[in-house]
């Protein structure tokens, strides 16, 4: 009979759509799970300089898509995909609590991974092939196989479920996702950042503000009321529909509005919203009164030292 084990999550920023960790008692792995929106924060944690392995989320234009990598400094890694990749928004980095792993290992988890993900055929690839294993004694070999078991239920858990047979899933279950919440925010706080889009072809404004890692699209701020035929099955478009229908976008016209502000953990799901398409957000958005792309504006954040405590 299968015993019961305790799973331990903490939200860093007490919040269900931020930074997250994820432990199980006697287990010696961790999970740090973090929206694009908070990667400095995430890459200024003990545990970004661990080696381990890592998984990138996100949407392209065909749909969700997925990333596994191995790296002996996660940071470093993340930082060149930070520049190198514009379709992820959520960064899952998996490693132990001891900084114990060593290449080898994280090199036989990065393979099992992309071939669990490869066999569930859940969510596409951009690895593409799964790599060779590396090779380990047959102690190490099981006590990998061990580790692995355990972060199947953690991932599940968290809402990825990519490596989990869909029969599987069913009967397991997962946690609820929550949906995107709306809030007034006033402009007084130093770690604010405001975007534009400007969208002249469709004479579409809208504003947002970078804070506390979240986007918060301005109330006033103008969408499209249609989504294109383009894309007539991108999740984003699921969303835009809720939020015609929950009176967050209000058509008048040929455009619609935001009736309220409205917060993402995304800047593409902003960006989409705002044109009615699938868009690269980080492209799309402007720092206000400027040239400046919100992916400009990612890595100069990220080239900036953090300031003491």
């Amino acid at each position: 009979m299968a015993k019961g084990r305790s799973l331990e999550l903490y939200f860093i920023d007490g919040k269900p759509d931020g930074m997250l960790t994820a432990e199980v008692f006697n287990w010696t792995g961790h999970v740090l799970m973090t929206p694009r929106t908070r990667i400095k924060d995430a890459l200024g944690r003990d545990e970004a300089g661990y080696t381990g392995v890592y998984i990138l989320l996100g949407e392209t234009e065909d749909g969700p898509q997925a990333y596994i990598g191995e790296a002996e400094d996660l940071g470093t890694r993340l930082r060149g995909h930070v520049k190198g990749k514009d379709w992820w928004e959520t960064a899952v980095l998996i490693t132990s609590t001891a900084n114990n792993l060593h290449k080898a290992h994280v090199k036989y988890l990065e393979s099992r991974l992309v071939e669990m993900a490869i066999t569930t055929k859940r969510m596409p690839l951009e690895n593409g092939n799964a790599p060779t294993r590396s090779s380990l004694s047959e102690s190490a070999t099981a006590n990998m196989e061990e580790f692995l078991d355990t972060l199947m239920m953690v991932l599940p858990a968290i809402q990825i479920d990519m490596f989990v047979n869909k029969a599987l899933l069913d009967k397991l279950g997962t946690v609820s996702k929550g949906t995107p919440h709306i809030l007034e925010v006033a402009l007084n706080n130093d770690d604010v950042s405001v975007f534009e889009i400007h969208a002249r072809r469709k004479n579409l404004r809208a504003t947002a503000i970078h804070t506390d890692g979240e986007v918060i699209v301005q109330k006033g701020s103008e969408a499209s009321a249609t989504w294109s035929k383009k894309t007539p099955n991108h999740s984003y478009k699921k969303m835009h529909d809720a939020l015609l229908n929950n009176g967050v976008l209000v058509v008048d016209g040929g455009k619609a509005t935001f009736s309220s502000d409205y917060a993402f953990s995304s800047v593409s799901a902003a960006a989409a919203i705002v044109l009615g398409t699938s868009a690269n957000g980080r492209v799309e958005w402007k720092l206000k009164g400027t040239d400046t792309t919100y992916a400009e504006w990612e890595a100069a954040q990220l080239a900036q030292p953090d300031t003491p405590t």
